[in-house]
């Protein structure tokens, strides 16, 4: 039994900035990383307001997402160097598909790509 990643006990609160400000550096908002972390989550705008509040760690994040998205398995492509298709850890893999969504948002694809619409 190793040890859990580091990230997993990391407040989501305090990793959430910092979407934001990669997203809005690239001149994209701060409503469109709460859609695509609410698109990959299933949380609306009351809950997701809480998770940020609570501080709660990564681990309960997504333990307490309402649903994961159906389309998930359509994210596809690497971050920090590793396809996230191939991600055996079932949290690390969700913690990497909102990396990469978020990635896509600041690389200035469209919400309707980004959201496998």
């Amino acid at each position: 039994m190793g040890m859990k990643p580091r990230v997993f006990a990391m407040s989501f609160a305090s990793v959430y900035p910092l979407y934001v400000q990669k997203a809005v550096k690239k001149g994209r908002t701060q409503l469109e990383v709460d859609t695509v972390i609410k698109w990959l989550t299933g949380y609306n705008d009351v809950q997701f307001k809480k998770c940020i509040a609570s501080k709660i760690d990564f681990q309960t994040f997504f333990d307490q997402a309402p649903q994961m998205n159906p389309n998930v398995g359509l994210v596809t492509g690497v971050v920090c160097g590793i396809r996230v298709e191939d991600i055996t850890d079932p949290l690390m893999q969700k913690i990497r598909y909102m990396d990469k969504l978020v990635d896509e948002l600041a690389r200035g694809k469209k919400l309707q790509s980004i959201l496998r619409q």
